[in-house]
C-alpha cells in the first residue's frame, strides 16, 4: 500500500532508521541523522552500488574533498548558475522558492524566467501562504553554502554541491593511473551541500546529503559499450521529451534514436538494474528525457531515474552524455592538459596547432627562469591558450602570461596520433532519495489490525535474522544467545531479543524489515533444533541450529530460497 509520508517517518523515528537532525534545540529543515537502523541500509545500499560499478564494470573509487576552492566552482559554473529563484513576502518578510508557489498553475515552472514568475504571481493571484501578504521581486539565490579556506577571507572557498568536481579536478592523477587509456570510470560517495531556500518532502530535498556519482570518461568518437549486447534485449520503460511513454529494449532505444548513444543507453538499463536490486519496485520505475528547455546547457542528453512515490514521478537518479563541457572549462580555467591520446593505427603528416614561447619576450622578464617557463608553455594543449592568457606552474609556483608571451602556429608534422577532450558519461545516484523509495516501496500495513511489515529485500535489510529464546530461563537464553554470536561470526547482522511474548518479537522484526526470525525452545535443549519464520509467508521450518548461520547467508545472498529448505 501507498504509505502517508508522515507514518513511515514516524515509523523511521521509532525504530531508529532516521531522525530529524538537532532535534533538542527544534531541528533545522532539510536535516536529518541516520540512526542505527538507517545507516546500515544506507551501507548496504553503497554497497550494492560498489558491486555494480567496481565488481561488474570494474571502476576504481576516489574520495575528495568536501571543502572547494572557489576557483574550480567558478570553472564549473556553480559559481555563476547554481542558483533557484527566491521572493520574499512583503509583509512577514518569509522567503519562498517562487516556482514552488506556481507548481499548480504552470506545467514546468522551474524553466520560467524572473519577470515570467512575477506575471504569473499576479495572474493566479499568489500570495505568502504564510501571511497572505504580497510577494517581492523574484531573484537569483546561490545555493552553495560560502566559506573561507584558512583565516581571513583571502581564499573563499564552498561546501560542494556536488562530488563530481573533485573527480574532474583529479582527472591527470586518474588518468595517469589508468595507463592514458579510455574508457575510464570513476566513482565516489559523500556529502553533498544545498542550501536550499524552502526544504520539504522530508528526505527527498536536503540542505546536507548523500550522493553516488559516476565519471565515465569516453573517447567522443567511440560511444559504445563492450557489455551493451548483455542488456541490447532487456526492455525498458522511457518517457522521452515528446511525453509519450515506451516501452523498447535497450537495442531499439538507440537505434531509434531514444536515447544518443550505446554507453548512455547501456547506464540508463544498469541504473534500472541497480534500483530494483536494492527494492524499488519495478512497476513503480521509469526513465524521463528532460525536455529542451530543462535540459542543462552542458548536457547533449539527459534522462531522470523516477520513482513513484506519495509525493508523484520523483527523480532518483540522473543518468547524463556531458559532452567535454567539465574537462574543457577545468582546461581553460586552470591551464592545465586534461586531454586523451588517441593514437593512429600508423603515423600521417599532417597540420597541428601547436603552442610557441616567445622568447625574445620571456627572456628579460624572467631571466634564469626563462627556459623552464618556456618549456611548460610549449607542453601546453593549443585549447588552453585560445583565451588570450596561459597558466604554467614552474617549481610550485603558478604563473598567469599574456599573449605577449606566447602564439598559437600551425605546423606540418608527421604525428602519431591526436589528443581529444575526453567526453563524460555521468550515472549520479540520490543515495538519500533512493534510501526513502526503498522503505515506501517496501512499507505494508493491514488497514484494519494496522500491523506494519517492511518487506525490504534481504541484501539491503538492516537486520537479517533475528534470534529469541522463547523464555529466557531453563538455559534458553544461554543457547540463543550462543546462536546469536555464531550467526553474527559469520557476518550476518542479527538481532538478539528476549523481551515480550514471541508475537510481540516477530512484529518488531517485521516492522524493522528483517526477513528471518530464529526461536530457541524447550525442544531445542533436546535435539539442536530452532525454529526458523520467514517475514514474507509466515511460513516456519526447524532446522539444526549449527547450520543456521550459513543457510541464513545462502538466503541473504540469493543461492537459497525459503521454500527449498
Amino acid at each position: 500500500m501507498k504509505p502517508d509520508p508522515a507514518d513511515l517517518l514516524g515509523l523511521c523515528r521509532r525504530r531508529g532508521y532516521i531522525w530529524p537532525s538537532f532535534e533538542m534545540y527544534g531541528g533545522v529543515a532539510g536535516m536529518f541523522d541516520y540512526g542505527p537502523l538507517g545507516i546500515t541500509m544506507r551501507n548496504n545500499i553503497v554497497e550494492a552500488w560498489r558491486l555494480l560499478y567496481r565488481g561488474r564494470e570494474g571502476f576504481i573509487e576516489i574520495d575528495s574533498e568536501t571543502v572547494t576552492p572557489r576557483e574550480v566552482l567558478k570553472a564549473s559554473g556553480h559559481v555563476d548558475q547554481f542558483s533557484d529563484y527566491i521572493t520574499y513576502c512583503g509583509s512577514c518578510d518569509s522567503p519562498f522558492r517562487a516556482d514552488h508557489l506556481v507548481s499548480g498553475y504552470c506545467e514546468n515552472p522551474d524553466v520560467l524566467s524572473p519577470a515570467e514568475l512575477e506575471e504569473s504571481f499576479r495572474a493566479n493571484g499568489v500570495k505568502c501562504p504564510e501571511c497572505g501578504g504580497e510577494l517581492g521581486p523574484v531573484e537569483d539565490f546561490n545555493l552553495m553554502f560560502k566559506t573561507t579556506i584558512g583565516p581571513g577571507s583571502s581564499r573563499p572557498g564552498f561546501l560542494r554541491p556536488e562530488t563530481a568536481q573533485g573527480i574532474f579536478v583529479n582527472y591527470p592523477n586518474l588518468y595517469r593511473y589508468g595507463r592514458e587509456k579510455m574508457p575510464l570510470g570513476v566513482i565516489q560517495t559523500g556529502r553533498g551541500y544545498r542550501n536550499e531556500i524552502a526544504p520539504r518532502q522530508g528526505m527527498i530535498r536536503m540542505r546536507e546529503f548523500n550522493m553516488m556519482e559516476v565519471e565515465l570518461f569516453v573517447d567522443p568518437e567511440d560511444k559504445t559499450w563492450p557489455r551493451f549486447h548483455e542488456v541490447a534485449d532487456e526492455e525498458i520503460t522511457l518517457v522521452p521529451q515528446d511525453g509519450r511513454e515506451v516501452t523498447v529494449t535497450v537495442a531499439q532505444a538507440v537505434e531509434r534514436g531514444i536515447i544518443i548513444n550505446e554507453v548512455l543507453a547501456y547506464f540508463v538499463y544498469a541504473t534500472k538494474e541497480l534500483l530494483e536490486f536494492v527494492g524499488i519496485d519495478p512497476a513503480r520505475i521509469r526513465f524521463r528525457q528532460h525536455l529542451k528547455d530543462e535540459m542543462a546547457h552542458y548536457a547533449m542528453d539527459c534522462w531522470d531515474a523516477e520513482a513513484l512515490l506519495s509525493y508523484g514521478w520523483t527523480e532518483v537518479t540522473g543518468v547524463a552524455d556531458r559532452g567535454c563541457w567539465d574537462l574543457s572549462r577545468h582546461m581553460e580555467f586552470s591551464g592545465q592538459d586534461l586531454t586523451h591520446f588517441k593514437p593512429f593505427d600508423e603515423p600521417v603528416e599532417m597540420d597541428v596547432e601547436k603552442v610557441r614561447a616567445k622568447h625574445k619576450a620571456l627572456g628579460p622578464a624572467f631571466k634564469g627562469g626563462a627556459k623552464a617557463i618556456a618549456e611548460a608553455i610549449e607542453a601546453l594543449d593549443p585549447s588552453a591558450a585560445k583565451g588570450g592568457t596561459v597558466r604554467v606552474a614552474v617549481d610550485g609556483e603558478e604563473i598567469e602570461l599574456g599573449g605577449e608571451y606566447f602564439e598559437i602556429v600551425r605546423v606540418r608534422e608527421k604525428v602519431s596520433g591526436k589528443r581529444v577532450v575526453p567526453h563524460v558519461i555521468e550515472p549520479s545516484y540520490g543515495l538519500d532519495r533512493i534510501f526513502y523509495s526503498v522503505l515506501e516501496h517496501a512499507y505494508d500495513k493491514d488497514p484494519e489490525d494496522g500491523y506494519t511489515v517492511l518487506r525490504l529485500k534481504p541484501s539491503v535489510a538492516p537486520v537479517k535474522v533475528g534470534v529469541f529464546p522463547l523464555m529466557d530461563k531453563d538455559g534458553l537464553g544461554d543457547f540463543a544467545t550462543e546462536l546469536d554470536e555464531m550467526v553474527r561470526e559469520y557476518g550476518v547482522e542479527s538481532y538478539y531479543d528476549a523481551s515480550g511474548t514471541i508475537g510481540r518479537r516477530y512484529a518488531r522484526m517485521d516492522e524493522i524489515g528483517t526477513p528471518w526470525c530464529v526461536t530457541v525452545d524447550y525442544e531445542s535443549l533436546e535435539d539442536g533444533t530452532v525454529t526458523v519464520r520467514d517475514r514474507d509467508t509466515k511460513e516456519q521450518k526447524r532446522l539444526a541450529a549449527e547450520d543456521v548461520p550459513e543457510i541464513i547467508d545462502l538466503l541473504v545472498c540469493g543461492e537459497l530460497s525459503f521454500a527449498d529448505l
